[in-house]
């Protein structure tokens, strides 16, 4: 998207605002990414809002209950199905947020499992994603791209190496999350349930079959942007992943555009992060952009 849209525009609110309840439905909800370059049909397989990380910039709101504890396919697929036609025929963009869309982004970019927790975690994960693969293979999207958004911990599970092959076959991407070079600071950022090596070695494996997208949130924290070691040692574990026989489509750079878990997680600004995303680009041989926050 563009960076350069007034903060008060229609189009940054509604970039600024990722809700996932549309109407009465349960999984499937649309919204419009930055990072996906306009409008996103997301699935959240964890509506109970249950997740192996604890991270200090989640958007999500963990102060009300999650609702339904086990994925319904058959209702997933009527949802994703009503908002896949309502997107084709331009019906849903009749309707705000979305008709603030420009007619040429009118369409769209992905379908992503992105939602109140890790979407591997679900044991249902393989089913779901070839319930989205079919849906888009139905209606001749060969354009849009199937998503796991992901805290990259349970890639290596059979069941999710079964939904990853289907991904593969259907134009998809894994979005591995790497916030950090040190373990240090990707307890402080993260509080996981697994050490930074398990996540290293889980990208590792994934990128050695296909070309994975690194996902990094950079933020202050108590006021502090990141301290220039970390910025080096993330270079140095972006090379890691290199090294070990791994390719990287596309390196996302980002920064906090919504509330936060925690008030002390706040956006860089627009140089902060340009000048980190120019470090990487010195160090690591891999396609790079940037998402800016709340200040752009």
């Amino acid at each position: 998207m563009d960076s350069g849209t007034n903060s008060s525009s229609p189009l940054k609110i509604a970039i600024q605002s990722h809700g996932r309840q549309w109407h009465d439905f349960t999984y499937c909800y649309p919204v419009i990414s930055r990072r996906s370059g306009g409008l996103s049909l997301g699935i959240n397989l964890n509506p109970d809002k249950a997740c192996n990380f604890d991270c200090i910039y989640c958007q999500v709101d963990r102060s009300t209950p999650g609702t339904a504890r086990k994925v319904d396919l058959g209702i997933l697929k009527g949802e994703l199905d009503t908002l896949l036609d309502r997107a084709m025929d331009h019906s849903l963009f009749a309707e705000a947020p979305f008709d603030c869309l420009p007619a040429d982004r009118r369409r769209v970019c992905d379908i992503a499992f992105s939602g109140d927790g890790e979407p591997t975690t679900c044991p249902v994960f393989e089913d779901a994603v070839r319930v989205a693969a079919e849906a888009r293979r139905n209606r001749g999207l060969a354009e849009t791209r199937l998503v796991l958004i992901t805290d990259a911990c349970y890639l290596k599970k059979d069941n999710v190496r079964s939904g990853l092959k289907i991904l593969d076959e259907n134009n998809g991407e894994i979005w591995a999350k790497l916030d950090a070079g040190t373990e240090q600071y990707y307890r402080l950022v993260n509080r996981p349930n697994y050490e930074l090596a398990h996540v290293m070695e889980n990208i590792m494996d994934a990128a050695r079959i296909r070309p994975v997208v690194i996902q990094s949130l950079w933020m202050r924290v108590h006021g502090e942007p990141p301290p220039r070691a970390e910025v080096e040692a993330y270079c140095g574990r972006l090379n890691d992943i290199l090294s070990a026989g791994g390719a990287l489509k596309l390196i996302q750079l980002y920064t906090i555009a919504r509330r936060t878990a925690e008030a002390y997680a706040t956006p860089l600004a627009d140089a902060e992060l340009d000048a980190i995303a120019d470090r990487v680009r010195s160090k690591v041989s891999s396609p790079v952009e940037t998402y800016y926050g709340v200040s752009s």
